[in-house]
């Protein structure tokens, strides 16, 4: 895929994140590869995508270092196409999106839900942080930061955030003057 990242945005690490599976076919590649498919055909089939488009996103997926092309058949030479442990490390996103998709639909309208596989009671799945269980959702309790690898410039983004923030939060309290 072309970069589409803003040279402002180069150490974003969604920007950078977007650039590798944010196209529309890529995401429903990986979905068919966590569902088993491995082969061309059963991708092309799944998805009813053109031979040069299917060819041109595993190449991608596969310089990517998200799925490994292997030989599976010798004469003719065919290869399959397997998920690598980075590419797996991307399911729980791709949960997450089917699940935001989901919960814009009343239940009687989901044509695709999660379920537990040996209960087959259906899954609520939501993004927490590990080491307190809390949902992210909330975007005033979990606030992104300036990492330790972050440019002046990315610095200065949180920085000018973060002073915002807590302007926000002290006018809401009740204890500053408007100021932003």
């Amino acid at each position: 895929m072309a970069s589409r990242i803003r040279l402002e945005d180069r150490e974003c690490p969604l920007s950078t994140t977007v650039q590798h599976v944010g196209e529309w076919w890529t995401l429903l590649i990986l979905h068919d590869a966590f569902d088993g498919y491995t082969r061309f055909d059963q991708f092309q089939e799944s998805l009813n995508i053109s031979s040069s488009m299917l060819t041109t996103r595993l190449r991608t997926l596969v310089a990517d270092g998200l799925l490994e092309r292997r030989p599976y058949q010798t004469n003719p030479v065919r290869h399959e196409y397997v998920l690598t442990e980075r590419g797996r490390s991307l399911r729980p996103v791709v949960v997450a999106l089917a699940a935001w998709g989901n919960r814009q639909l009343p239940p009687a309208e989901r044509s695709m839900i999660l379920i537990d596989a040996g209960t087959g009671e259906e899954a609520e799945p939501v993004v927490v942080d590990a080491r307190t269980g809390r949902s992210l959702d909330d975007s005033e309790a979990f606030v992104f930061a300036a990492g330790p690898a972050a440019s002046e410039a990315m610095r200065a983004r949180y920085t000018e955030l973060e002073r915002k923030r807590r302007a926000r939060a002290a006018r809401t309290a009740g204890t500053a003057p408007a100021s932003d």
